[in-house]
Parts: structure tokens; sequence; C-alpha cells
């Protein structure tokens, strides 16, 4: 769907912005970074008033996409959204997989369709529509690859100025594709935070707006929208467990937040999936906080992993990430670069090609099969967050020579 198939005016139903560490309240339509405390802004509603508005039906009703929700968006204008087409994603299982570990199959949720080939869409629809809701002229950020290319794609339709730092050692597809799609983008010698840090100091001279991982409130409204689309994909139930590749986090906040909206709307009961935040053995601060008891997660030194997108060493919304994991029973996993490599081999003879941040999923979902931490009876959710086609692949072929004597037999 697109800004014309919507009204000029949008049934916005938001009141205010929110602290998420001391709730404090924050006028919606005041363009607003960080909390004077430092930590994310969570964006509220009349609920009261979106019970009235969206029903099950009137949702059944609508086109499958992200905007199918908007009641539970901020944008209060049609004519602010930047869309590039936010389809529902689909659930598809890996039969081979379940069946090998004598399992109910899980299920993936493939984010990979959506525009720019990841999740990062759904937040970053929602954080451009907004700048240009609230007049900002120009945006950066840092980015491991995937964030920096739907920013720069939607930034640039809705003619804000992209400025986009990344580590050096970023996927080149994932580089080349912020210029191609119209950002200034710049390598840094050094991890995201690094290229954060330059950001931030950049802000404050140059006068761009941070639209760095939940330093703003509206990326989480967009990858809130992962949970209101699963709870309606499995007829407004919810999964026993809910594998979420976690770098800054956003998407696993934007659930948990989406949960309980849903609940208060009366869509779903007080059931909540187990949520595991999946991590890699290299950059793995979640873990290590949630084994130790903390609340909050100290920066991990020399981060390395395959899985770029989840090499952040540090994250802003770690106490939301370690809450929602704590609340609902579930745990945060590290695996490592080999199982996740292998988990996505074994996925692609499933048919079904993911990231290296999806292979992490995986992964992590056969060792808490293997530890018991998920039974095998249990309808279980891994998030593949890009597609796997931006990634390398192996060179497996094998050649023929034309012009000599083929043994047919043996191919």
């Amino acid at each position: 769907m697109t800004s014309a198939n919507l009204t000029a005016d949008l049934p916005s139903f938001v009141t205010h912005l929110e602290c998420a560490m001391t709730g404090d309240r924050y006028e919606a339509d005041t363009l607003q970074g960080l909390s004077r405390v430092g930590r994310p802004l969570l964006v509220r509603y009349d609920l009261d008033g979106v019970r009235v508005a969206m029903t099950r039906e009137r949702l059944a009703a609508r086109p499958a996409d992200l905007w199918k929700y908007r009641e539970l968006l901020p944008v209060r204008d049609a004519a602010n959204i930047v869309s590039l087409g936010e389809q529902e994603t689909p659930l598809v299982t890996l039969d081979r997989a379940g069946t090998a570990r004598g399992a109910r199959a899980p299920i993936v949720k493939d984010e990979g369709r959506l525009p720019t080939g990841s999740f990062k869409a759904r937040g970053l629809v929602m954080a451009i529509s907004m700048a240009k809701e609230l007049g900002v002229r120009a945006i950066a950020m840092p980015t491991n690859g995937n964030a920096g290319a739907a920013a720069a794609a939607y930034a640039t339709r809705a003619g804000i100025e992209s400025i986009i730092l990344c580590p050096d050692d970023t996927p080149e597809i994932n580089v080349r594709e912020i210029a191609a799609q119209g950002g200034r983008v710049y390598r840094v010698n050094g991890l995201i935070d690094d290229c954060g840090a330059i950001v931030a100091a950049g802000c404050r001279e140059n006068g761009w707006f941070d639209l760095s991982t939940l330093k703003e409130p509206y990326r989480i409204e967009g990858k809130k929208t992962m949970g209101l689309e699963l709870a309606e994909q499995l007829g407004w139930t919810l999964p026993d467990a809910i594998f979420y590749p976690t770098g800054g986090g956003t998407g696993l906040i934007g659930m948990w937040k989406a949960f309980d909206e849903l609940e208060a709307l009366g869509f779903i009961g007080p059931e909540r999936p187990r949520m595991y935040a999946v991590q890699a053995e290299g950059c793995a601060p979640m873990v290590r906080a949630f084994e130790a008891g903390e609340r909050h997660a100290e920066r991990w030194e020399d981060a390395h992993t395959v899985a770029a997108g989840i090499r952040v060493p540090r994250a802003v919304g770690d106490f939301l990430i370690l809450d929602a994991v704590r609340a609902s029973g579930g745990a945060a996993l590290a695996v490592s670069d080999a199982a996740l490599l292998a988990a996505v081999d074994e996925a692609a003879r499933d048919g079904m090609l993911l990231c290296p941040e999806g292979g992490a999923t995986f992964a992590a979902w056969d060792r808490a099969l293997a530890e018991g931490l998920v039974g095998a009876d249990e309808r279980v959710v891994l998030f593949n967050c890009a597609t796997g086609l931006k990634y390398p692949m192996p060179d497996r072929s094998c050649t023929l020579d034309r012009h000599g004597a083929i043994d047919l037999g043996a191919l």
C-alpha cells in the first residue's frame, strides 16, 4: 500500500511519548530524540479509541501490508508516508529440519521479502515518514549494512539527505547499496558504536537528525508490526517461542510492546511467547548480562562475527531487551559462527536461503531443543531478518568442457 491508498488524515490515536526508564511524558508532535536521562522514548496510544476503530474484521478486509495497522502507528498525515510497498512477509516451515530432529518444524518469518531486502524497512519507513512529518531535512546514522540501505532508500524518496557511517568491513554489497540508493556513505575503521560516536558529533555540529537505533521513538513502531502481523497470521494466537537475532534489539522490544497493545485491545490473552535473544559468541553483551543477572549490558570488547547485523557491542535499549526476555521466561543465547553458517547451509537444503543472522536463530533453536529449553512439540518462530542473496555463498559448482567427451552418466 502507498500513501495514495490511505485517506489524507489518518485515524491517529497517539497521545504522547514516554521515557522507557522513568515513565516521564513528552510531546508526540515535536521532534524528539532520547529522553532527558538518555533512554528511548516509547509512543503511547489511546487504546480505548483504537479498540473501537480497529477490529479484527476490519483488519481482515484491508490489504495485507504494514499500513493495515494504521491505528497503532504514529503517522498522522498520509501525505508523509514514503512507502516502498511493505507487504506482509510469509511464514515458511523448515520441514526437513523438524523431521531430522523428531520435532515440530520451526517456522521462519522471512523478512527478506521486504523493500531493500531486510526487516530494517519496517523501522526505517516509519522513522523516515515521521522525520518528514516533523520537518527533518537531513538524517545521519551508523549501520552494519541493512539499516543504512533502508534509511537511504526511504530518505531519498522523501527528499531527505542521508549521511550513513559503517564499519570498514561491512559487507560490500550493503555499502554499495547505500550509495546506489542516494545515501552519502563513509567507511570507518571501527565498530558500529564508533560510527555512532562520529554521527552524534556530526549531529551536534551540522544539525542532522540522529536516526541511530532507539535514539528516536519511531523505528520501534515500525518494527512492532512484526508482532502484530505474526499474531494475525497465527489466527490471533502467539507461538510458544520466538528466536530473534539481537543487535540493537529494536524488533524484540517492538514485538513485546505490540503484544501488550494487542492484549489491551482484547485481540489476544495474557499468554506470551518465550523470547530468545540470539547473539554470536564473538559479540554477546546481552548473553553475558542475562547470565550475570544484570539489567544493563557492558560494552563487548573486540566484537567479531560473520553475522554483521548482530555485531553491536553496546545497545541503548539493553534493559528493555533483557526485561522482555526475563518476563517471558526466555533467555539470551549465543551461537558460534561455525554453527550459524552450518544452519544457513542446512536451511538452504530446505529451500530457505537465510542470512547469517537468520542462521543464528536456527542454530539457537537447535541448541535450545537439544538442551530442553524448547519442547519438540512446541510451535517456534525464527526470524530471518534479510534475504540471503545479499551475502557471499560458497562456489560449489563444477565445470564442463563442451569441446571434450562428457561422461553424461556421471552428471
